[in-house]
């Protein structure tokens, strides 16, 4: 379940590419499979390091000498990489999670490229605001949401350390009922019938994208779509 559309953010061979906070790797796996280009994926979480590189391996390509994939354990704040070093930076779902964000803003400005590009996504707003409502444990557990963005404001901080926002959209649209209703019923959550069958549909249309879901979520995107994506250039020439 991709939240960044490569259309949006081109790869080009040879590039290098950073899935900074890359969780179970969808993003840094999928950035291997599009192109031939050094796919890499950070987060503080070994364990979820070790959940990407079991699910790269029937992936892996050992015989295509144009292509790599690394993993590292690494802080957004101190990145252990030398500057200009990326070609393109994804940093999906992430920034919510971080105490010191704008530390971590000036650090992918660090390690990309002049004239690299930059995906960002965060919860949406407002469907953001209705899970909060419903559930404090939401936000409250250990690796929760520490805030809820505002995306012309994340835009305006982002584009202050010297990038140039070219596009935004919205994904996920029939995941925002799924986590209302978790949040409503946060306690009975892993019995709870209905969370159970919204799961089953969720999986279902991931496994077998349908043509009506996937329409309906793309209509239903701009209106309710639970993560709000940016993209960014840095200035300078690359």
């Amino acid at each position: 379940m991709q939240t960044v559309n490569f259309k949006y953010l081109p790869l080009q061979p040879g590039e290098t590419i950073l899935d900074l906070g890359c969780g179970e790797g969808r993003h840094v796996i999928s950035a291997y499979l599009e192109q031939n280009v050094t796919s890499i994926g950070v987060d503080l979480s070994v364990d979820d390091l070790k959940t990407t590189w079991e699910k790269f391996q029937p992936f892996a390509d050992p015989g295509n000498p144009n292509k790599s994939f690394g993993l590292s354990a690494a802080n957004a704040l101190q990145l252990p990489f030398a500057d200009n070093t990326f070609d393109k930076i994804i940093c999906s779902e992430v920034l919510e999670h971080i105490p010191d964000f704008k530390g971590a803003l000036v650090e992918i400005e660090r390690v990309l490229k002049p004239g690299g590009l930059f995906c960002a996504s965060v919860p949406r707003t407002w469907p953001e605001k209705i899970c909060w409502y419903f559930s404090d444990a939401y936000h409250n557990v250990e690796g929760g949401h520490l805030r809820i963005f505002e995306a012309s404001k994340l835009k305006q901080q982002i584009e202050a350390l010297g990038f140039t926002a070219f596009h935004k959209h919205w994904a996920h649209a029939l995941h925002s009922p799924f986590w209302w209703l978790k949040c409503v019923f946060w306690q009975t959550q892993e019995s709870n019938w209905l969370i159970k069958q919204y799961h089953r549909f969720l999986v279902w249309d991931l496994m077998d994208r349908p043509w009506f879901t996937r329409t309906l979520e793309r209509l239903l995107n701009p209106l309710m779509g639970k993560s709000v994506v940016m993209y960014f250039k840095k200035e300078g020439n690359a």
